[in-house]
């Protein structure tokens, strides 16, 4: 399982991404929000949309997902 974040702040296209713990991309501590512990990307952005229904995920983060499943 890794831990997830949501990123506070918005994209230029108001979506909020969502990062694995890892991520090159992971923002500042200050700029993130833990949503917790999932074992894939799709379950995250799931508990992300909660909050934050503009939530999307992190291509990057996604990338490993799928070099993680398969």
């Amino acid at each position: 399982m890794y831990r997830y974040y949501i990123n506070k702040n918005a994209q230029t296209n108001g979506a909020h991404e969502v990062h694995r713990l890892g991520s090159r991309f992971l923002p500042k501590s200050e700029h993130r929000v833990s949503i917790g512990f999932f074992n894939n990307i799709q379950d995250a952005i799931k508990e992300a949309l909660k909050t934050h229904p503009s939530s999307k995920c992190c291509p990057s983060c996604l990338k490993f997902d799928r070099r993680n499943i398969m």
